[in-house]
């Protein structure tokens, strides 16, 4: 958004504590393309995203069969399997939001986000073409160089679409419709409105403001006649296109007021939301019959949702128990070979609707504990054994969980679970803690993925991972399961929190 700059109006003494905020004339010509919208731009930069994964994936499988065989090989099947890796890698980056323009220009947070959702995809491919036994459709070849090639691709266009979409929010392209605004005095300043509405496809020409004590008298009409006069004037000489109102929706008398005089120009009037009113409109507007409610909490998942999510719990958890049999053997030896006491230890964790269940991992600590007092976990904790360590740091400790997920305790992705003690404890603490017992909770979730795994030192990092929990069940989806999932095995290894 262009800085503001005032322009004095000739107006009579009475309404001299209006403000009348204009931009500058140089700043106010627009010079995008009129179709150059935030949502277009959203759309082409997942165009591009798409395009250059078939052109890479054809192109890997076409360059190395030439190169290795003097034929093109089995172009349609590559060219499928092109368009498959692009579609999922499309819907994956849009449940994560990652088209969003504040996220393209947060190069750190994409590259962190299309890596792992690269390799996420790749690995979850491969496992289901070994599943269904048609990897040998695919030459070792064609897919290393595939992803290789893509990912080198996608991180030199995501490096030239973060710089121009950048420039382009700082210049003001996306700024094509004229527009006016009538405020609240003071509003204006404190929202973060002005700056959305300047970056989102509208220019704002000038603000008008009120004070207080003007909107909240009867005689608002009558007292800013001049004002509001000079306003409609000026809409007309420089052809506006919207005007917004940011004022309380407490003062209904005033917004009343200012449409009525508004009425003469043909425009839409936009009411933007306050503070205390913003904060309920973020969640899902429903319908029920001529009334219109926001969905402050959902409720659990429905019998259907709940059935697909257990039928892909069943398939998932016996699926991952073929695959890391070995492991988890030879984790048990390891742990009966380096310290005393059982291989498995089980605590006491709630589930679903707060009931309490014993939770089964890996032994990694030379205690047991479990009761009303329980000491987390620490960087460096003298409790830990040496295999221990390594079988935190690799997530490996939590595979036994998934016999909790085959009877039924827990579930693949979800909350997750704390010990009881600890349950306890936050649950006095934390306003809202308790709704993370809305669904099963998980071997893994959406705060992990996010970076709120392991010790939470601080009363803030649990806030944060009830946060994250319950715009999860808010949003719960089959993809966003499988997101997390395929986040969740390229993240493990590398994440420093889990000790």
């Amino acid at each position: 958004m262009t800085t503001l700059s005032t322009r004095p109006v000739p107006v009579p003494d009475s309404v001299a504590e209006i403000r009348v905020v204009e931009q500058s004339p140089v700043a106010a010509i627009g010079f995008a393309p009129s179709w150059l919208r935030p949502v277009v731009v959203e759309r082409l930069i997942a165009v591009v995203d798409a395009a250059l994964i078939v052109v890479s994936g054809i192109g890997c499988a076409a360059g190395y069969h030439v190169t290795t065989a003097g034929t093109l090989g089995k172009a349609d099947i590559y060219a499928a399997a092109s368009l498959l890796v692009a579609i999922n890698f499309i819907l994956l980056t849009t449940v994560q939001q990652g088209y969003r323009l504040n996220t393209v220009t947060d190069l750190p947070r994409t590259f962190r986000l299309m890596l792992t959702t690269w390799t996420g995809l790749f690995g979850a491919l491969l496992a289901i073409a070994f599943t269904m036994k048609v990897s040998d459709e695919f030459s070792r070849g064609t897919t290393i160089s595939f992803y290789l090639v893509g990912l080198t691709a996608l991180l030199a266009w995501k490096i030239a679409a973060a710089r121009w979409t950048a420039h382009a929010l700082r210049t003001g392209a996306f700024a094509n419709g004229r527009a006016i605004m009538i405020a609240e005095f003071g509003l204006a300043t404190s929202s973060n409105a002005v700056d959305d509405l300047g970056q989102h496809g509208y220019r704002l020409m000038r603000v008008m403001e009120i004070p207080a004590k003007e909107l909240a008298s009867p005689l608002l009409l009558s007292s800013l006649a001049p004002r509001f006069e000079e306003m409609i004037n000026y809409a007309r000489e420089h052809r506006i296109e919207h005007v917004f109102l940011l004022i309380n929706w407490s003062r209904q008398h005033a917004i009343d007021s200012i449409l009525d005089v508004l009425k003469i120009l043909p425009l839409p009037v936009h009411l933007v939301p306050d503070a205390n009113t913003a904060r309920f409109l973020r969640y899902p507007l429903q319908g029920t019959g001529n009334t219109f409610t926001a969905e402050l909490r959902r409720a659990p998942l429905t019998l259907r949702e709940r059935a697909l999510k257990r039928a892909l719990d069943l398939i998932g958890a016996s699926f991952a128990l073929l695959v890391f049999a070995p492991v988890m053997l030879v984790t048990a030896i390891m742990i009966k070979l380096t310290s005393k006491g059982p291989v498995f230890f089980r605590q006491t964790r709630h589930g679903f609707g707060g009931r309490s269940f014993r939770i089964f991992k890996f032994r990694t600590m030379r205690v047991l504990e479990d009761g009303p007092t329980i000491q987390q976990a620490q960087k460096n904790d003298p409790r830990v054994t040496p295999i221990g360590k390594w079988l935190r740091k690799t997530s490996i400790d939590e595979l036994p969980q998934l016999f909790n997920v085959l009877k039924g305790d827990m579930s693949l992705v979800g909350p997750r679970p704390h010990a009881a003690a600890h349950n306890t404890e936050y649950e006095q603490i934390i306003g809202n803690y308790a709704f993370r017992h809305h669904v099963k909770p998980g071997i893994t979730g959406w705060a992990q993925i996010n970076g709120y795994r392991g010790e939470t030192r601080a009363l803030e990092l649990m806030q944060k991972r009830v946060e994250y929990d319950l715009w999860y069940i808010n949003n719960w989806s089959v993809g966003l399961d499988a997101l997390i999932l395929a986040r969740t095995a390229t993240l493990t290894l590398f994440n420093p929190s889990a000790y």
